[in-house]
């Protein structure tokens, strides 16, 4: 798929009103590109890369995460009922991590001539984290090397 031209910041251009949303638990990865070095100092081109059933990225951009719906009240009839406000479960990948993810989960868009992974968080194995003042969030234990 190919689509207009991006700003890596917002993922719009200043010039257009175009702009790339990610839905749902969605991530969007920029793939590390070149060669890659073995552990033996071999070089391997991108086409030996592209056969690992692992891949890595920083992360552009991620969608909103999973809707929920907060539960009805069961004393009031259906249609009486106004729609519920929707709201969702974050996703743990943030803007600027480095995530490994599984390969074959991954689908390949093109966004105005630069190349973009889209990937469910489902299949991010872990996420690399720069560290920050925030605290962790609820549920994180990151480890420290």
């Amino acid at each position: 798929m190919t689509f207009g031209r991006s700003n890596i910041q917002s993922l719009s251009m200043s010039d257009s009103k175009k702009r790339l949303i990610v839905v749902g638990d969605r991530v969007l990865i920029q793939p590390e590109e070149g060669e890659e070095r073995t552990r033996v100092g071999l070089y391997l081109p991108q086409t030996a890369v592209d056969t690992q059933p692992v891949q890595g990225g920083t992360v552009m951009a991620t969608g909103p995460g999973n809707a929920v719906q907060a539960p009805t009240e069961l004393d009031e009839e259906p249609w009486k009922i106004p729609p519920p406000e929707v709201r969702y479960v974050p996703l743990q990948a943030r803007v600027g991590d480095f995530a490994i993810f599984f390969r074959r989960a991954a689908v390949e868009i093109t966004f105005e001539g630069d190349r973009y992974l889209v990937v469910p968080q489902a299949a991010i194995l872990t996420l690399v984290r720069e560290e920050d003042e925030q605290a962790p969030r609820q549920g994180e234990d990151p480890l420290e090397f």
